[in-house]
């Protein structure tokens, strides 16, 4: 496997135990290393944590930086599932009942029931994408 099919972050160990591992990675803005950071309203950092399966073969201890990795093609999935296709959504819905004529209340409305109810499917399909999109922490 390549290094260049995956895609990681550096993360902190927050809780380990049998099974699971949760690392905290840190997402930061491109600005985050300037040196007026402080001054400025524009830097962020963000806090997320990832639930990870523990394989069991190595020990993790809380507080250690660690590497998670996630394949390329799986971050290429996620960015149509949360972004991409609820455009498509929205864009097609626009487009065609603004084309026959439909009011913009209802537009607005039936974009943003048929968007929730992506969504809802989404959250309904949890376990699976779950399986599917699988983390892996390495040491550093």
């Amino acid at each position: 496997m390549k290094e260049v099919d995956y895609i990681d972050h550096q993360g902190k160990v927050i809780e380990a135990n049998a099974h699971f591992i949760s690392v905290e990675i840190l997402n930061k803005s491109a600005c985050s290393s300037c040196h007026a950071q402080g001054f400025c309203s524009m830097g962020d950092v963000k806090a997320k944590i990832v639930e990870v399966e523990n394989s069991g073969t190595d020990f993790f201890e809380v507080g250690e930086i660690v590497n998670v990795k996630l394949k390329k093609t799986l971050g290429y999935k996620a960015l149509w599932l949360s972004y991409l296709i609820p455009l498509i959504i929205l864009m097609v819905l626009l487009l065609s009942l603004h084309a026959f004529g439909v009011s913009e209340p209802i537009i607005g409305l039936s974009i943003i029931g048929s968007i929730s109810l992506y969504y809802l499917i989404i959250w309904l399909l949890r376990d699976r994408f779950k399986r599917e999109f699988i983390f892996v922490v390495e040491k550093l």
